[in-house]
Formats: C-alpha cells, sequence, structure tokens
C-alpha cells in the first residue's frame, strides 16, 4: 500500500473508532503493515512519572505495555525525547543509549527508526518502527513516519488530555484509572459508580420509509406527551431540594418541546415518507447543529439539551427505558452516576439525599446538567471520554471537581488523601456561607459590586441566595433561539420584565441582541469565511434597524414600573455604532410615549470587547454611562486566539502580560470621565486575577452564582492598598508563568491556599 494512501485510511478507519486503546492499535497495525516492519510501538509521555511509557506495540510483547519505561535521554526513546529529532539505526543496539528490556522480547530486532510525536512546542511521544535484521531505512520511509507523527500529534494529545494513558498502562497490582474532563461542579466527592446506559444516539438511526404516515404522526405524538409527562414528574420531584429558578430548568425542556418548529418539522418529514424515527432524527439534528455551531459558549451547550430530548423521544418512540436506571431501593450509601450525558430528568429520578457525584462522557461547564448538580452541591465533571462499563461499575470512585479529575478504582491511601480534602473543603463552606449578607468590601473599605451572569430566567442559578447584587450580563438573544420566527414585541417584553422583576430592585445589565455569524438564527440563515470578524453583535442589529427598534422597544416596556434595566451594547467597535443606537433609543423612546408608556431613558454602556473599541475609549467615553469589559472576547482578539481551537487554547490566558495591560488602561481612561467598569467572564472568577482586578480599581465583576463567595472571601480578605501594590509589581513582570507564581504567592500567603485550587 503506497504511503499516501495509508495515511487516508488510518484516518478514514480512526473516525470510526470510540476508544483512544482502538485508536492506538490501529496506528501499530496499519505503520507496520505499510512499512513493512517486523515492529511498530507507540510510547506516550507519563508526566506523573516523568518519563515514557509504551502503550500499544504490534510486533512487541503485549505484556510489555506498561511495563517498559524510561526517563529521558535512557534508551533509544529516550535519546529521542531527549534531542527531539529523528533516530535511524541500521542496528540499534549498536547504539550508545540503547538498553535492553527483557519483558519486550525486542533482542530479536535490529534495524530502528523512531521519531517524536511532537503537538505545540512539545514532545509528547514516539513511534517506533523495528525490524528482525539490520535494516537501512529510506528516505520515502523516513518521510512517512515523520507524516505520520505529525498528523498523529492531535489524536494522542486527546489521548493524554482524557488520561486514558492510566487506564491503559495499568500494573497488575492496582486497576486504578485516572481520567480528565471539564469542571462541570466544583467540589471533592468520594462514592460508588451506578453507571447508566445512554439512550440511543439518535443520529445512528437510519433512515426508513414508513407505510401508514397517519399511524407515525400518532405514535410521535404519543411519544412526545410521554416525554412531557416525565419531566414534570422529575420537576416535581427534585422541586423541594432546589431553589425555584433552578427548578425552572425542568420548565426550559417543556418549552424546547413544545417548538412547533420542533413538531411541524418532524411531522414534515414524516409526511414526505420518512418513518417518525427517521424524522425525528433529522429534525434534532438539524437544531442541534445550529446551536453546535455557535461561538457563544453557553448557547453552543445548548445542543446537548436539544439531543438529550430527542434521544427520549425516540425511546418512548420505541418503547425503550434507560438500561441503567437504578431501582427504587437503592442503596443506602453516596453514589456518583456515570453516563455518556445525563439530562435533568434523568438526575431526578434518584434520591439526592447519598447522590454526591456526575460524570458524562460527554457535555460542557455549561450544560444544564451542570447548572443542576451546581444548585444541588453535587460535584460534576463534564466530558471525560469514553470508559467501558466494566472496569467502573459498582466501584468505588474519587471525584476533583476543582481539577476536572476522576479516580476510579481508587486505593486506599488515595481515598485517605481525599477525605482529608474533603473535611478541609467543608469547612472552607461553612466560611464562605458566613459571607451571604456581608458586603464585598476590601479591609480599607473599598466596595466592589459582584452581580451574576445569567441567560434565561430558568437559568438563574441561586444567585439571590448566594448573595448577587444583580444581573451583570443578561443575554437577551436566548429567547430568539427559541423561536421559529422573530419574537414579537410583547413575547419579549413579557420575557424581559420577568427577569426584572426577579432581581428588583437589584440592577439588570441587558445585553442587546448579540446575534449573526456564529449565532444566525435558524430561521435567518446565512454563512460567512470568518463569523468571528463579521456580520455579528451591533454590527447585525444595526443593519436590521426594525428588529433592533422593537427589542428596544421592549426593554423599555419591560423596565416602567421596575425601573432597574440597564441597556449595554456587544462588539461595539466605532463611535459611529454608539451614535446610531442612540438615535434608535430616542425614536423607541418618543414612540412608546406618544403610545402612552411612561418609560423613562435607561443607562446605556458598551462592552469593550474589541480592541479597536479600547484604543478609542475616550471618544467612546463621552457617549455612555457605563463601561462593561467582556474578558473572553477581549483576550481572544488581543492574542488572536480561537480559544475552542484545540491547536491554539493552550496560548489563550488572560494572565497575559497585554491582557493585563490592556484592562488597566480602560479601568484608568473610564474613571478619568467617571465612569463604573464592570468585568465579565473567566477572568472574574479566578482568585489570583481578582487581586489583580482589584488593584486595578474594578467597581464591578460578574460571574456564575457558584464563584460569588469565593470570590468575595478574596475581596474581604485583601486591602485595596495591597492589591495596588501587587499590580505595580505585576505590571513590571513578561511572563504569564510569573505572574501567575507571584499571584499564587499572595494568596498562600493571606492564608487562601485553598482558593489555588479552586480557581485552577
Amino acid at each position: 500500500m503506497e504511503p499516501l494512501q495509508a495515511l487516508r485510511k488510518i484516518f478514514q478507519e480512526a473516525g470510526e473508532l470510540s476508544s483512544a486503546d482502538e485508536l492506538l492499535h490501529l496506528i501499530v497495525a496499519r505503520v507496520k503493515e505499510t512499512t513493512r516492519s517486523d515492529v511498530c510501538s507507540i510510547y506516550l509521555a507519563d508526566e506523573e512519572r516523568d518519563d515514557w511509557v509504551l502503550v500499544a506495540t504490534e510486533g512487541l510483547a503485549s505484556t510489555a505495555v506498561g511495563k517498559v519505561r524510561m526517563p529521558t535521554g535512557e534508551g533509544l526513546v529516550g535519546h529521542i525525547c531527549k534531542h527531539q529529532s529523528l533516530l535511524s539505526l541500521k542496528d540499534g543496539s549498536k547504539h550508545p543509549s540503547y538498553r535492553y528490556f527483557p519483558e519486550s522480547g525486542e533482542e530479536h530486532f535490529a534495524g530502528f527508526l523512531g521519531v517524536p510525536v511532537i503537538s505545540f512546542r512539545k514532545i509528547i511521544g514516539v513511534l517506533v518502527i523495528q525490524n528482525k535484521g539490520t535494516r537501512c531505512f529510506s528516505a520515502e520511509e523516513e518521510a512517512f513516519l515523520i507524516t505520520i507523527a505529525a498528523q498523529l500529534a492531535g489524536p494522542l494529545k486527546t489521548v493524554l488530555t482524557q488520561e486514558k494513558l492510566s487506564a491503559l498502562t495499568t500494573v497488575e497490582t492496582s486497576d486504578q484509572i485516572k481520567v480528565q474532563g471539564i469542571k462541570g461542579a466544583s467540589g471533592i466527592s468520594i462514592g460508588r459508580v451506578h453507571y447508566l446506559r445512554a439512550f440511543k444516539d439518535l443520529s445512528t438511526v437510519k433512515d426508513q420509509l414508513c407505510e401508514d404516515e397517519d399511524a407515525e404522526i400518532v405514535a410521535f405524538k404519543g411519544a412526545l406527551e410521554s416525554v412531557k409527562l416525565e419531566i414534570q414528574a422529575g420537576g416535581d420531584k427534585i422541586e423541594s431540594s432546589v431553589s425555584q429558578d433552578v427548578h425552572a430548568l425542568f420548565g426550559v425542556y417543556l418549552m424546547m418541546l413544545d417548538n412547533d418548529m420542533i413538531v411541524n418539522e418532524t411531522e414534515s418529514r414524516i409526511r414526505e415518507g420518512l418513518t417518525a424515527s427517521s424524522a425525528l432524527k433529522h429534525t434534532i439534528e438539524k437544531h442541534a447543529q445550529e446551536f453546535d455551531q455557535m461561538d457563544d459558549v453557553y448557547l453552543r451547550a445548548r445542543a446537548e439539551d436539544i439531543r438529550h430530548l430527542g434521544a427520549r423521544i425516540y425511546a418512548r418512540l420505541n418503547a425503550h427505558v434507560s438500561a441503567g436506571s437504578l431501582s427504587a431501593d437503592m442503596p443506602e450509601e453516596p453514589f456518583i452516576l456515570v453516563a455518556k450525558s445525563l439530562s435533568i430528568t434523568e438526575i431526578a429520578q434518584f434520591a439526592v439525599d447519598n447522590l454526591v457525584g456526575i460524570v458524562c462522557m460527554e457535555g460542557s461547564s455549561l450544560s444544564h446538567t451542570a447548572v443542576l448538580a451546581n444548585a444541588l452541591g453535587v460535584t460534576a465533571v463534564m466530558g471525560i471520554g469514553d470508559i467501558s462499563r466494566k472496569k467502573i461499575d459498582q466501584r468505588l470512585a474519587v471525584m476533583d471537581g476543582y481539577r476536572a479529575q476522576v479516580i476510579f478504582n481508587a486505593t486506599d491511601l488515595m481515598q485517605q488523601e481525599y477525605r482529608r480534602l474533603i473535611a478541609q473543603e467543608k469547612k472552607l463552606v461553612r466560611g464562605l456561607d458566613k459571607l451571604k449578607d456581608l458586603p464585598a468590601e476590601t479591609t480599607d473599605n473599598h466596595r466592589v459590586n459582584l452581580y451574576a451572569n445569567t441567560g434565561l430566567l430558568a437559568d438563574i442559578s441561586p444567585g439571590l441566595e448566594r448573595g448577587a447584587e444583580g444581573v451583570g450580563l443578561y443575554r437577551s438573544e436566548i429567547p430568539f433561539m427559541l423561536h421559529d420566527t422573530f419574537p414579537t414585541e410583547d413575547e419579549q417584553t413579557k420575557i424581559y420584565g420577568e427577569v426584572l422583576k426577579a432581581y428588583a430592585p437589584r440592577s439588570v445589565y441587558m445585553r442587546t441582541l448579540d446575534i449573526g455569524g456564529d449565532k444566525a438564527l435558524p430561521y435567518f440563515g446565512f454563512t460567512e469565511e470568518n463569523p468571528y470578524l463579521g456580520w455579528r453583535g451591533i454590527r447585525f442589529t444595526l443593519d436590521n434597524g426594525s428588529i433592533f427598534l422593537t427589542q428596544i422597544r421592549a426593554l423599555l416596556r419591560a423596565n416602567v414600573g421596575i425601573e432597574n434595566m440597564k441597556i449595554m451594547l456587544p462588539m461595539v467597535s466605532r463611535i459611529e455604532e454608539v451614535d446610531a443606537f442612540r438615535s434608535l433609543l430616542d425614536e423607541a423612546i418618543a414612540q412608546l410615549k406618544e403610545e402612552g408608556f411612561k418609560v423613562l431613558r435607561p443607562s446605556v454602556g458598551i462592552m469593550i470587547e474589541v480592541p479597536s473599541a479600547m484604543m478609542i475609549l475616550e471618544h467612546l467615553a463621552k457617549r455612555v454611562d457605563f463601561i462593561s469589559i467582556g474578558s473572553n472576547d477581549l483576550t481572544q482578539y488581543l492574542l488572536a486566539v480561537d480559544r475552542n481551537n484545540p491547536k491554539v487554547s493552550s496560548l489563550y490566558n488572560f494572565l497575559n502580560p497585554a491582557v493585563i495591560y490592556s484592562i488597566h488602561r480602560i479601568v484608568r481612561i473610564a474613571h478619568q470621565y467617571r465612569l463604573k467598569v464592570s468585568l465579565c467572564g473567566e477572568m472574574g472568577t479566578d482568585p489570583a486575577a481578582v487581586l489583580l482586578l482589584l488593584g486595578m480599581g474594578i467597581d464591578t465583576l460578574s460571574m456564575s452564582a457558584f464563584n460569588l463567595p469565593k470570590i468575595k472571601w478574596v475581596i474581604r480578605t485583601f486591602s485595596l492598598k495591597r492589591a495596588e501594590s501587587l499590580l505595580t509589581k505585576v505590571l513590571a513582570l513578561e511572563s504569564e508563568e510569573s505572574i501567575r507564581e507571584v499571584l499564587e504567592a499572595e494568596l498562600m500567603q493571606a492564608g487562601l491556599g485553598g482558593l489555588i485550587r479552586a480557581g485552577s
């Protein structure tokens, strides 16, 4: 087989695999076959033990996997890792770095060719081929192996990121498996695993033609109604355990099921000849993919909800139930739910008294599963990747929600250490609870406002319960995403009014419609080559004046009699955009007053997310009432890094000196014009970064409700003078690493070392 053809075949087959183990063995088998070698092996970095371990081989003894290890510089593989370069030898045993491993059986092999696998400037592994006799590998063979190694850097990096290495190289004396995921809900938990089998993946349903369209529609509607009843029952069961706002998540699911667009499209596809299952598959995937393509991580997470609901409808349609559901006589002991994905309805069927953890192989930190876990005080880790049920079900597991790690089959020593941390955490939480009604005020009496971020009213985590002083960012585009047409003015007024009333008299910062480009509506679709620099935010709304005017009118009407709304404009990059909005606002106020509404002019501010806005801030400051820094987008644009792109996401860091200088400049200029400055985004939830923001004199921080207590603790522990001095020191540093080191040392010195874990 030709090398290029082999390369295409490897990646074609790799796309059909579901586990890291299968991928590794596919690679070694195909490379061995293509190069006509006697052995192909892969070694990966084990950072915990600081060495290189054999994880897959075709040709060496299979028992050597996980046992053959070498430090950097030792053995031929260690030599490659040290020098980060290709090594081709006619007889590897003659090389001074050669080391013999009896368990591998490699004394029979002479010819050796190894190339480093490098990902983002860091060597992560070595790909090796060997021959029984002496062999001079050709330049073409070297080029092929180099190409394979370069192409496999991404998949192999994923193996390491998910820590599949631990599972693949488990020693005989222990079956402990550690995996890495995404933080869903912080905390530390120990419990017995209860593995839930997933509902069928709708995307795998094959298209079939129906014989009776009417019967298929009746079956579809019946399944839909059954799922609605399940969700209502789940909500009723969990109602007493969560706040009213979190309980309303079940209402979000019902709202999605009542979406005429989903129902009508499914029925339409049935009328075109498809079975109900096939029609449902196409409808669900269409809407889920629309959310998948959005840049806003909150909106992108809604794709999970749509797929959950589709899977439940399919299960009812085909008379299936969740095979992993626990019975009512569940053991009276702490337990951890593990599944490919979990909906809030599935979680609700279990008694929450002993539920201590939730682990999902898929999902994100912004899924409703994570929201519910936070509200229940249950540790959650999302996106760990596939893991075999037989290796973990009914076994004891340790969860570290701060580091987003799960350790299945944890050793006694590991359990002992984490039980100590649990006791320490409980003491910390008791201390944070006492801060709820206290202001976020430094030791020298400088006050900072702490607000919560939210989307739908139903998605509001218990912000008020955790001391939120208002809403710092409300994503007003959510109602637009859940309709099959642009929502009317009355519909918008009702939705916005509910949010304002829920927080009255506290301020609510309503971000105007932020769609376009990466967030195209299903009923107003368009494509762009580069949506990040395209038709989005204020550009989109100003170009669609009637839509924008309708939203402005709805916001003003919703605020009548409540008067706690402030309007915030997203993605502003030009002075003309603010002037154009002010003209629309004048027009809306005039219209509504003429119609008899007693509207007041609200405060208007802009989000600084684009570098150009930062550079013309002196001019913009004369036209607005406040400034809000969108730290996620500003960091992304300043560093030219897409944080959702795994190839460059490691370069995304809000402690980059360029980001710190820029935010400091924004705060200084805003304060010169006597404008209050708020900041929302991940930076405001990192205790280390908050020290800098405090030193800059930031007025307001807006974040998820869960993070409010710990950030309040940081603020109440430091003086403004100390933070200002720290900022001066940091502004002289040149790297993200040195800045992080200085800030965390300051936290440790202040007795806030426990928050370093929480902020990581």
